[in-house]
């Protein structure tokens, strides 16, 4: 009886994290981790509008350009506007687990990238996969809830 038991409770447990890690979602504030020097960088707000998911620097946290940084290196509409404020995540989609076919924009040298968004299932940390081209040509960073 007492395997039946601890069976029950380890099945329960994987369909209940399960179930969590299918309702995660890359909604609320982040604080970014640069995954080269491992210090975070910004924080983040990613919201939700009319089924498309944005990001947008809310606070910059390390900056080697001052602190009220423009992004000289950006073209159009962004060129030498304030990083802090900026989108820098537009078009991602959900598609099962993960949020993609969207890009993300790294202020610091002004390039766009192919961007993959996926929330682990604790719910507390975000995976941001930025590519050229194809998803494995590319890096990850692991971004940190501040807040839901």
């Amino acid at each position: 009886m007492r395997s039946y038991t601890f069976l029950f409770a380890a099945v329960a447990t994987f369909c209940a994290s399960s179930a969590f890690a299918a309702d995660a979602s890359p909604v609320g504030t982040w604080r970014t981790i640069d995954d080269e020097t491992k210090k975070p960088k910004s924080i983040v707000e990613i919201s939700e509008v009319n089924g498309e998911v944005i990001g947008k620097i809310k606070e910059l946290l390390q900056s080697d350009k001052g602190p009220n940084p423009v992004c000289d290196q950006c073209d159009g509409e962004r060129k030498d506007k304030p990083v802090i404020g900026m989108t820098i995540i537009w078009g991602m989609k959900k598609d099962g687990d993960v949020w993609d076919g969207g890009t993300i924009l790294d202020p610091k040298n002004g390039k766009t990238y192919g961007c993959k968004l996926t929330p682990d299932a604790d719910g507390k940390t975000l995976q941001v996969r930025g590519f050229k081209g194809f998803s494995l040509l590319g890096r990850t960073q692991v971004w940190e809830r501040v807040s839901p």
